[in-house]
């Protein structure tokens, strides 16, 4: 496959960062708000799959196929710095994108194992994520790196991503969907829950309302963006010039006009959304 490279000059305060962030649907818009927090300079241009959201569900190969084209339209669209602002894509393709794309530093996902162990006083911390998280080499790693000394107890929350997608933050059926995830957690003593997922983090208060005080919830969202900023601060020269607000952008494979009505709800901003549609492999615009 042809990997065409895109690199602009990062030295000018007049050409700002362009970051590429991508995800199956709008749980990415959890990573882009961490990241405006931190750094409103940079331009985002922002790809939701949504043709194929959830990937949790899918074969980590296809969204191993998911991924690669994706990259290569953001790399085509100039970006400098690539997020896969999604922990299934992040499981199945983060190894291989940078294998592929060795020019471009990457960011990725990986279920927040270390600091909730860090953080659980009985040793049993709960774990949030899809099917394909948790069928990841990424995961097993972090597992076993971080998960020695504690019990870690899972659940893939099956329709909770498509509730989020569907803009029900906070209804009876996503309500039951956590209920039935988080209540086996907390009577097995489970005193931090790591999300796993991208969405999940847009359901943090109903969350709360179900594991009550006491419980940490770890959203990896932060430090995700942390770690952006680390990275683009590399390739920042020192300079008191101020740096001007970069663009957003946003790209969806579904409907433009659901992505435009649901990210004022998700993050309280509002950007253009443009189309975009498979064919081949590649990502074009409509």
């Amino acid at each position: 496959m042809s990997k065409s490279l895109v690199i602009f000059d990062m030295s000018s305060p007049r050409s700002p960062f362009t970051v590429g962030i991508f995800d199956s649907g709008v749980g990415g818009l959890s990573v882009l708000r961490a990241i405006r927090a931190l750094r409103q300079d940079v331009n985002i241009h922002f790809v939701a799959d949504q043709a194929h959201v959830p990937y949790g569900s899918r074969p980590l190969e296809q969204v191993r196929e998911f991924a690669t084209g994706i990259t290569n339209y953001l790399l085509k669209e100039g970006a400098d710095l690539v997020v896969a602002a999604c922990n299934a894509a992040s499981a199945a393709a983060l190894h291989s994108l940078r294998e592929d794309f060795p020019q471009i530093p990457f960011v990725g996902m990986e279920p927040a194992v270390k600091p909730a162990a860090n953080l659980s006083s009985s040793g049993t911390v709960g774990v949030l994520a899809t099917p394909a998280t948790f069928q990841g080499k990424l995961y097993a790693s972090v597992m076993e790196r971080f998960a020695a000394n504690v019990q870690v107890l899972t659940s893939t929350c099956s329709g909770l991503v498509q509730s989020i997608e569907a803009g029900d933050l906070d209804g009876t059926a996503t309500r039951s969907i956590l209920e039935e995830a988080l209540n086996p957690m907390l009577e097995a003593g489970a005193d931090s829950i790591v999300l796993g997922c991208t969405h999940y983090p847009f359901v943090i208060p109903l969350i709360k309302s179900i594991v009550g005080t006491g419980v940490e919830i770890i959203d990896p969202s932060p430090a995700v963006a942390r770690q952006v900023d680390r990275l683009l601060n590399e390739k920042t020269p020192d300079t008191e010039v101020p740096r001007p607000s970069g663009r957003v952008q946003f790209c969806t494979t579904g409907s433009p006009a659901k992505l435009s009505e649901l990210s004022p709800v998700l993050i309280g901003e509002s950007h253009p959304v443009h189309a975009l549609r498979w064919e081949g492999g590649k990502l074009l615009h409509t």
